[in-house]
């Protein structure tokens, strides 16, 4: 058995060694969930990035996969049209998630400290969040592509 054509095991997360370049890959959802996790028990990461604006939410980036939105209490909205694929959790506050299909309307509740994936592409249930509560809500939110700046 020639030795030199087995495969190193041992090089996985580095450079090829065949010498074509590695690119560096998105996020799995798994990846972005156990983050966003994270995230949320580290409150002194992103506390000090809430903003308070009654008359809409307020969505404030974090990094290229993930970001804060401010829910202000008795708010309904559609989700974004770039809201796509991912991961949410709320970290305060409470959210209903209303899912408007062909099987009519649903009503979610949404967990503090649970995270919630969601799908994009065609054929997506039409979804937004209304928030019952008389106090802001928050969530953290991460996709496993780079935001759009703006």
């Amino acid at each position: 058995m020639k030795i030199d054509v087995v495969p190193d095991i041992t090089m996985r997360g580095q450079d090829d060694p065949h010498g074509r370049a590695a690119g560096r890959r998105p996020p799995t959802v798994g990846q972005l969930a156990t983050g966003l996790r994270d995230l949320a028990g580290r409150r002194a990461d992103w506390q000090a990035l809430i903003r308070f604006d009654p008359a809409r939410p307020t969505r404030v980036h974090i990094d290229t996969f993930r970001w804060l939105t401010i829910w202000p209490p008795g708010h309904r909205a559609g989700l974004p049209a770039d809201h796509g694929a991912g991961v949410s959790t709320l970290v305060a506050g409470e959210l209903i998630e209303v899912t408007i299909g062909p099987d009519g309307v649903t009503e979610r509740p949404m967990r503090t400290g649970r995270t919630r994936v969601h799908g994009a592409g065609p054929g997506d249930d039409t979804r937004e969040l209304h928030n019952p509560g008389a106090t802001y809500a928050i969530t953290l939110h991460a996709r496993p592509c780079r935001l759009r700046e703006g």
